[in-house]
């Protein structure tokens, strides 16, 4: 048994070696930028997956359908907690409330005679205005947080616990229209700039000016913001640990979200752009190669790319798409099987080597960037 003084040694050992490692951090965050590590995201962030009854009668009516939507994944926070640090959040206009709260597929189940699944909104959020996130209209709308400020509020409250964490990437889908696999379920609103306008406004609702970053931070005094990135580049780790930054999805709805917001004045998401256009600083590369991606990466972007889709890779533990992400300089490799949630056909699932949160970008790392300084796994 160690005596008193042993054991007030190995406390101020314990206390001097996370201050330096603090002090080492802080001195690497002064060099490394936000477009200069990499890190896990997950696909479709918020989805729950099927309940029972709903699986048993698609495995009888629709296996292919089922196959292709048969991932599901934990609560936001629980997905931070074990090191997500990009999600995904589809959203659906629903002004007045009420447009997504009675999914045919409850009556599907009752009339083929299957018993009833739980309730997929016990809590009625559906029927509260506002923008809703599901993944398909009347078919598959059981989500983890089933309004865009819950699924907000989940992020935001486990930043405020986790103060030194990387930023945190929010990739936005805007909902449109109605979906092949259920012609009759309620449109999706065509995103209009006043939509824009009020999906900015839920954000505000819940983070505060400075906890995420925003295209004018990063734009500063350059002409546009794809001027700012191609030269002064995005901020460094210093400026954004424990922030948030938002993405939108659709390279179309670009255009449309920028409108009366040149270089995205005022706005708070950094659309999916074309290279070299002014509001250019993030640019998707789903299935680009990884000469594509890293042509883009080496100008400056930020890339979010996929490692499987929609199960096939999970199914067949096909490594290929993974490996090119990996040996890419993407900077968010989404996912529908983090290590923390593998696979269950096969041995499949992606994570960074080591089990890392994050790690420094393989192809524009600075030179000294350590992966072990970038963050603890609780980001704290």
């Amino acid at each position: 048994m160690l005596s008193r003084v042993m054991q007030y040694a190995v406390v101020a050992a314990c206390v001097v070696g996370v201050q330096g490692a603090t002090a080492q951090q802080a001195a690497q965050d002064k060099i490394v930028h936000v477009n200069q590590i990499q890190v896990i995201g997950s696909h479709n962030s918020y989805h729950a997956g099927f309940a029972p009854s709903e699986r048993k009668y698609l495995e009888m009516k629709s296996p292919k359908t089922l196959r292709s939507l048969d991932y599901h994944h934990a609560p936001l926070d629980d997905q931070l907690n074990s090191g997500i640090r990009q999600v995904e959040i589809d959203i659906f206009n629903d002004t007045k409330g009420g447009r997504f709260a009675h999914p045919a597929i409850v009556k599907t189940i009752a009339d083929a005679g299957l018993p009833a699944d739980p309730d997929f909104d016990p809590n009625h959020e559906m029927d509260k205005p506002g923008f809703k996130v599901l993944h398909v209209q009347d078919l598959d709308e059981r989500a983890t947080c089933h309004t865009f400020v819950i699924c907000l509020t989940a992020v935001r409250d486990w930043s405020k616990q986790h103060p030194r964490h990387l930023p945190i990437f929010v990739l936005v889908e805007t909902k449109e229209g109605k979906p092949k696999e259920m012609p009759n379920a309620p449109d999706g609103d065509i995103f209009t700039p006043a939509i824009f306008d009020a999906m900015d406004a839920e954000i505000r609702s819940v983070f505060k000016p400075g906890e995420y970053i925003t295209p004018d931070e990063v734009r500063g005094s350059a002409k546009t913001l794809n001027e700012a990135i191609l030269t002064r580049g995005w901020p460094t780790l210093a400026k954004a640990r424990g922030r948030v930054i938002f993405l939108l999805d659709q390279q179309h709805a670009g255009p449309v979200y920028a409108e009366g917001h040149p270089s995205l004045k005022g706005r708070i998401l950094f659309t999916n752009a074309i290279a070299g256009n002014p509001d250019a600083a993030f640019i998707e590369q789903n299935s680009g190669s990884q000469a594509e991606i890293d042509a883009l990466v080496k100008q400056g972007y930020l890339v979010r790319t996929r490692t499987d889709e929609p199960t096939e890779q999970a199914h067949a533990n096909d490594r290929t798409m993974l490996n090119r992400a990996l040996a890419s300089g993407a900077q968010m490799l989404s996912t529908d099987y983090p290590t923390s949630e593998p696979s269950p056909w096969s041995d499949y699932s992606v994570g960074l080597p080591g089990g890392l949160v994050a790690r420094c970008n393989p192809l524009n790392k600075p030179a000294g960037c350590v992966d072990s300084l970038l963050e603890p796994k609780d980001g704290k």
